[in-house]
C-alpha cells in the first residue's frame, strides 16, 4: 500500500478539512505575493524616489492601479495601510491552515490507531505466536505518529507548492527571462539537497527499526522482571537497553545532521542565485535599468521572498523521506490481506441441544507440516464432561484451543448439534464458552472488575455470589480493600491459586453454557489445588465441560475419559473401565497415585514447618519481654524500642496464625484418614488448641498495647503489664508445642 493510498483510505472521510486547509493556504500564498508586489512602491515612495511602471508588466499595473486615483499626499499611507492589511490577512490565513493541517493530522493519527486496535483484536490468535507484542506496540504508537506525519506532510507539500506557483506565476508575468535563468540556478538548490534527502532516508529507516528493537526490548524487561530480578541480571538488561537508547539517539542525531543541512544549504545557494540573477538582470537590461528600476526591484523582492518555500519544500521531502519507512511499516501494519483471519459464520449460536462431535480432527499449526491431531474422533454430549489425559505434547491443549476456534482443523470438522462449528458466527459462539486454563490472565484492576469482565453489567451481589461459589470469597476479604483491590499487573499481588480462583469465579458469573479447563491445577501447590478442584466441581456442574488434566485425580469423575498419545486417541470409557483394562491410562495412574501417597505426610511437615517458624518469632518476642521483666534495660529510649518492637512482632504473629490455621484446617479436610471418627477428633483437638492460641495472643497484645499508646501512668502499672504479655507468650509457645505433637501422633 504507497502513501498516496494510505492517504486516500483515511483522509477520505475529511474531504471539508483538506479543501479547507489547502484554501487557506492558497488565500495566504495570494496575499503574500500581492503583499510583497506593495512593498517596493510604498519604499520607494517613502524615499522620495519616483515609482516607474511604464512598460512595466500588466501585473504590477493591476495591483498598483486602485491606488492611482488617490491623492499624492495621501497615497503612501493608503499604500503603507493596504500592505499591513494584507500581511495580517495572509497571517490569519496561514494561522488557520497551520491548525486545519494539524488537526487533520490529529484526527488521520486516531483513525489509524483505532484502524491499528481493529485489527489486533480481529486478526486470529495465530498471528500473536508470529509476531512481538513489543513491535505491535510500537507500531501501534510511534510508528502510526511517524507515518500520519507523513501523510500531513502530504497536505503541508500540496500547500507549499501552491504558495511556490503563486510566485512563480508572479514571477513569469514580471519577467520571463529572468525566470527562466532562476529556475536553472534554483534546480542546483534541489540537486544539492537531494544526497542530504536520500540519506535522510537510510536513517529514517535505521530509526524505526531501532525503535521497534528499543519497545521490544523495554516490554520483554519489564514482563520477565521477575527472571530479571531472580537471575540478578539488572545489569546485563541495563546494559543492553541502554545501548539500543544509544543507537537510537545516534541514527537520530545521523538524520537530523542531514535533515538540518537542507535549510543553510537552501539560504545559501538562494542568495548566490540571487546575487547572479541581479548581475543577470543587470546584463539583460542594460538600456533599461533606470526605468525598470521599481520592476527588478519588486522581482527581486518576490524572488528572496520565494526562496524560503523552496528550502521548506526541501525540509518536507526530507522529512517525508525520514518518514517512508513508517509509512511502509504502517501500510503493511493496518492491511488485512496478509493477515490470517477466521472466517465468520452466518448462524448466531441459540444452545446446544444433543452434544459436540469431534469428527475425524486432523491439525497442523500453520507453517508446519507435522500434524499435532490424527483423526480424533470424539463426542461430548450434552451436560456431561469429557477429560482429556495424556502426556505432554499428545495434543490435549490443542483440542481445546479448536472448540472456540481458535485455529481450524486442516481435515475434519467439529460439529454441534450437527452444525459444522465453522458456520455459527464466532463471537456469539464464543460468549457462550467459559476457559479457565493454568495461565490465568488477569488485568491491573480492582477483584471486583476483574470478576465482572465477561460480564461488566453484574451486580454487587452476583459477584459476591461468584465469589463465594469458587472459594475465593474468604482471601478476598482479607485484602485491604476487599474487592476493591488492586491486584497488580496480571494479578501479581495474589497466588497462583487465588489468581485460579478469581478466574473460576470470572466464569461462573458468565455463566457458560460450555466449560473448556485446560489443566487450571497443574500449577498450584496441593492445598491450593484442593481449593480450586472444590470451586471446579461447582463450576462444571451441570455444563457440558471438556476438561484437560495431568493429574488423573481431578477426572475420575468424568463421565468420559479419552486418552490421547502423539496426536491419537487410544483409549476411551469411564475411570473404572480404562484401570480394568491394564491399558496407557492404568501405567499413567499407577505413577501418579504413588506420588500422591507421599503428599498427606509433605502436608504435615510443612505445617511443622511452619510452627517452628512461628516458635522462632515468638521466642524472639519472649527474649524481649524476659529483658523488661527482670529490668535489665535501664536506657528509657531502648525499652520504650522493645515495648514497640515486641507489639510489632505480636501484630504481625496473629496474621500469621490466621493463615496458619486456615492451612491447618485445609490440611486436614483434604488429608487421606483412616476413619471419618479420626478426622472429627482431630478437628476438635486442632481447633481448641488454635482457640487457646488466639485467646493467650489477643491479651499478650493487649497488655503490649496498653503501654504503646501510654494508657499506663505507673511503671509498677507497666511492668505487671508486661509480666502479663509474657507469661501469655509462653502459653502460646505450650500450645505450638502441644499442635506439633498432635501432627507428629497423627
Amino acid at each position: 500500500m504507497s502513501t498516496s493510498k494510505l492517504l486516500l483510505r483515511f483522509a477520505k472521510p475529511y474531504p471539508g478539512w483538506i479543501l479547507l486547509t489547502i484554501l487557506l493556504g492558497f488565500s495566504g500564498s495570494l496575499f503574500n505575493g500581492i503583499g510583497t508586489a506593495l512593498i517596493v512602491p510604498v519604499i520607494l515612495k517613502i524615499v522620495g524616489q519616483q515609482v516607474n511602471l511604464n512598460g512595466g508588466p500588466p501585473i504590477l499595473k493591476a495591483i498598483m492601479s486602485p491606488f492611482e486615483h488617490i491623492p499624492e499626499n495621501y497615497q503612501i499611507w493608503v499604500m503603507t495601510g493596504a500592505i499591513i492589511l494584507i500581511i495580517i490577512l495572509k497571517n490569519l490565513a496561514s494561522y488557520a491552515s497551520t491548525l486545519a493541517s494539524s488537526s487533520l493530522t490529529r484526527m488521520l493519527t486516531s483513525d489509524m490507531r483505532e484502524a491499528g486496535l481493529l485489527v489486533l483484536l480481529e486478526v486470529d490468535i495465530d498471528y500473536y505466536s508470529k509476531t512481538k507484542v513489543g513491535d505491535l506496540i510500537n507500531s501501534l504508537g510511534g510508528e502510526i505518529a511517524r507515518a500520519s506525519g507523513a501523510i500531513g506532510n502530504v497536505v503541508k507539500t500540496v500547500i507549499v507548492g501552491i504558495t511556490i506557483l503563486v510566485f512563480v506565476g508572479f514571477l513569469l508575468s514580471i519577467s520571463w527571462q529572468l525566470t527562466l535563468a532562476s529556475t536553472v540556478l534554483l534546480s542546483f538548490v534541489t540537486l544539492i539537497n537531494q544526497f542530504a534527502i536520500s540519506r535522510s532516508k537510510d536513517f529514517g529507516k535505521q530509526l524505526s527499526e531501532m525503535s521497534k528493537a528499543y519497545s521490544i526490548a523495554v516490554l520483554e524487561a519489564l514482563s520477565g522482571i521477575r527472571l530479571v530480578k531472580a537471575t540478578g541480571n539488572e545489569e546485563r538488561e541495563y546494559q543492553r537497553i541502554k545501548q539500543l537508547i544509544r543507537d537510537r539517539e545516534r541514527a537520530d542525531f545521523q538524520s537530523q545532521i542531514h535533515s538540518e543541512a537542507i535549510a543553510p544549504l537552501s539560504e545559501i545557494t538562494g542568495i548566490t542565485a540571487l546575487l547572479l540573477i541581479v548581475v543577470f538582470s543587470r546584463t539583460l537590461f542594460a538600456d533599461q535599468i533606470a526605468s525598470l528600476s521599481t520592476v527588478l526591484l519588486t522581482y527581486l523582492l518576490v524572488l528572496l521572498r520565494l526562496i524560503p518555500f523552496i528550502s521548506q519544500l526541501n525540509t518536507l521531502r526530507s522529512s517525508f523521506a525520514n518518514t517512508s519507512a513508517s509509512v511502509d511499516m504502517i501500510s503493511d501494519f493496518l492491511s488485512w490481506e496478509n493477515k490470517p483471519l477466521m472466517i465468520h459464520g452466518n448462524i448466531l449460536y441459540e444452545g446446544l441441544k444433543e452434544g459436540i462431535h469431534f469428527n475425524h480432527l486432523s491439525f497442523a499449526y500453520p507453517g508446519h507440516e507435522k500434524l499435532v491431531l490424527k483423526d480424533v474422533d470424539l463426542y461430548l454430549r450434552r451436560g456431561t464432561t469429557l477429560a482429556l489425559v495424556g502426556s505432554s505434547g499428545a495434543g490435549k491443549s490443542t483440542i481445546a484451543d479448536l472448540l472456540p476456534r481458535f485455529y481450524d482443523p486442516i481435515s475434519g470438522c467439529i460439529m454441534i448439534d450437527g452444525v459444522d462449528l465453522r458456520e455459527f458466527e464466532i463471537k456469539s459462539l464464543r460468549k457462550a464458552m467459559g476457559i479457565v486454563s493454568q495461565e490465568t490472565f488477569l488485568f491491573n484492576d480492582s477483584v471486583r472488575k476483574n470478576i465482572a469482565y465477561g460480564r461488566p453489567e453484574a451486580s454487587d451481589e452476583e459477584i459476591l455470589i461468584a465469589a463465594k461459589r469458587a472459594n475465593a470469597y474468604e482471601f478476598i476479604s482479607k485484602l485491604p480493600q476487599g474487592f476493591d483491590t488492586l491486584i497488580g499487573d496480571r494479578g501479581v499481588m495474589l497466588s497462583g491459586g487465588q489468581r485460579q480462583r478469581l478466574a473460576i469465579a470470572r466464569a461462573l458469573l458468565q455463566d457458560p453454557e460450555i466449560l473448556i479447563l485446560d489443566e487450571a491445577t497443574s500449577a498450584l501447590d496441593t492445598v491450593s489445588e484442593r481449593l480450586v478442584q472444590a470451586a471446579i466441581d461447582n463450576l462444571s456442574r451441570d455444563r457440558t465441560t471438556l476438561v484437560i488434566a495431568h493429574r488423573l485425580s481431578t477426572v475420575q469423575k468424568a463421565d468420559q475419559i479419552a486418552v490421547l498419545d502423539q496426536g491419537r486417541v487410544v483409549e476411551v470409557g469411564t475411570h473404572e473401565e480404562l484401570l480394568q483394562k491394564g491399558g496407557y491410562y492404568s501405567r499413567l495412574y499407577s505413577m501418579q497415585f504413588t506420588e500422591g501417597s507421599e503428599s498427606t505426610s509433605k502436608g504435615y511437615q510443612n505445617l511443622l514447618r511452619l510452627s517452628h517458624q512461628m516458635r522462632t518469632r515468638l521466642n524472639t518476642i519472649i527474649g524481649f519481654l524476659r529483658l523488661l521483666v527482670d529490668g535489665l534495660v535501664d536506657n528509657s529510649q531502648e525499652r520504650q524500642e522493645l515495648i514497640t518492637e515486641s507489639y510489632k512482632s505480636s501484630l504481625r504473629l496473629l496474621n500469621t496464625i490466621d493463615v496458619f490455621e486456615d492451612n491447618t484446617q485445609l490440611q486436614l479436610q483434604f488429608s487421606s484418614v483412616s476413619s471419618h471418627d479420626n478426622k472429627t477428633t482431630k478437628h476438635e483437638s486442632f481447633s481448641q488448641i488454635f482457640e487457646e492460641l488466639r485467646i493467650q495472643l489477643e491479651s499478650m497484645l493487649t497488655s503490649i498495647a496498653s503501654i504503646t499508646d501510654n494508657l499506663v501512668e505507673t511503671p509498677q502499672k507497666q511492668n505487671e503489664l508486661i509480666k502479663a504479655a509474657y507469661y501469655s507468650a509462653i502459653q502460646i509457645l505450650d500450645g505450638l508445642e502441644d499442635f506439633e505433637k498432635s501432627i507428629n501422633e497423627k
